[in-house]
């Protein structure tokens, strides 16, 4: 069996580790893997390079894709999906892996109902993917976010102010209340939930006044109080699958410190952590985790199965349908973000 693999759309921690599960475990079953790289561009533009054990020894241990990756949408290219079909049978490609979020997955998916043999591995430092229990990279970037918080706090402390950290998470808030938590945020903000920042200063304000004189508050990106959206703003761009580019313009996170310094008068500062979140080497569990999805993505090939797409269920890895990780965000649920108000302003 010919297997291609492909890694599109933002980075993860962990997407090396599938890479070399894929062509080991496909290496040991007689099989040939081929890497298309940049994702779906490569797929579009025949860029792919052969990989063999020598390619992928010890890339487990890097952050980053050795594939590279973009965010090309093909239904932006005249024929893109009939190309991407076509290039992928000369080039004898049995099976294809893709490794992605959303918009990956549903370019997978439409491969798939094309006639390509499609597997696909679900990847997202937001853990928004519905189809699985965990995605790769969010233990990763939950522990960068763990250990800003912890690094953000001792100068809060010293300086008698309040931080106000920007946390990435445009639809879930998984990675703001879990980090949040983990690293004792006083106030932590997720999309799932409106806030009013007036509540959020009364918590500070209450803080202070009882002789906590600081504070750390961490805010999800695609956090809102309906009051506040006119003055966040982002990038009038797009990317090719449509997504507002956050990151640019004023986010949340400097919105919220301007409104807390003025109406508290508490020194506040904000702190944007960005791709710090995504870079670096992966987490064990992480790197554990991409290896037991890539080894399953060629088994479900070897089993003939296509428009799949292998899951973290419990601690067993299975299969599901790709349609599940399409098209449903997977978001906190309410009780967590009551599990989160528990703890406001309690460390």
């Amino acid at each position: 069996m010919h297997i291609g693999i492909l890694t599109g759309g933002g980075d993860a921690p962990g997407l090396n580790a599938v890479i070399r599960a894929v062509v080991v475990r496909a290496l040991a079953g007689g099989h040939r893997v081929t890497g298309f790289l940049r994702g779906w561009k490569g797929v579009l533009e025949n860029d792919a390079v052969d990989l063999d054990r020598d390619a992928v020894r010890g890339i487990h241990t890097q952050g980053g894709t050795i594939l590279f990756s973009s965010r090309t949408n093909p239904g932006k290219v005249e024929d893109g999906y009939q190309r991407m079909l076509d290039n992928l049978k000369a080039a004898g490609v049995d099976c294809l892996v893709a490794v992605g979020g959303e918009d990956t997955l549903g370019v997978a998916l439409k491969l798939s109902r094309m006639g390509m043999m499609v597997v696909g591995v679900p990847k997202t430092i937001d853990n928004d993917l519905s189809a699985t229990d965990c995605t790769f990279g969010f233990d990763t970037a939950i522990n960068r976010v763990m250990d800003a918080l912890d690094e953000l706090r001792t100068t809060a402390m010293s300086h008698e102010r309040i931080m106000v950290v920007e946390i990435m998470g445009r639809h879930a808030g998984w990675m703001a209340l879990y980090g949040g938590l983990a690293g004792g945020a006083h106030v932590i903000l997720t999309p799932e939930r409106e806030f009013e920042t007036d509540q959020v200063c009364e918590v500070l304000k209450r803080r202070f006044a009882a002789g906590r004189r600081y504070a750390v508050v961490a805010v999800a990106e695609g956090a809102m109080d309906p009051q506040l959206a006119r003055h966040v703003y982002h990038s009038s761009e797009r990317d090719a699958f449509g997504h507002v580019q956050l990151g640019t313009g004023i986010g949340i996170g400097e919105v919220l410190k301007n409104e807390i310094a003025d109406r508290t008068g508490i020194e506040t500062r904000h702190v944007v952590l960005g791709h710090l979140q995504r870079g670096g080497a992966p987490s064990a569990f992480d790197r554990i985790l991409g290896t037991r999805l890539g080894v399953k993505a060629v088994e479900t090939a070897e089993a003939g199965e296509t428009g799949k797409i292998v899951v973290l269920r419990g601690t067993s890895i299975k299969t599901a349908d790709l349609e599940e990780a399409v098209g449903t965000l997977n978001t906190v649920p309410l009780d967590l973000c009551e599990l989160a108000d528990l703890f406001s302003d309690k460390g």
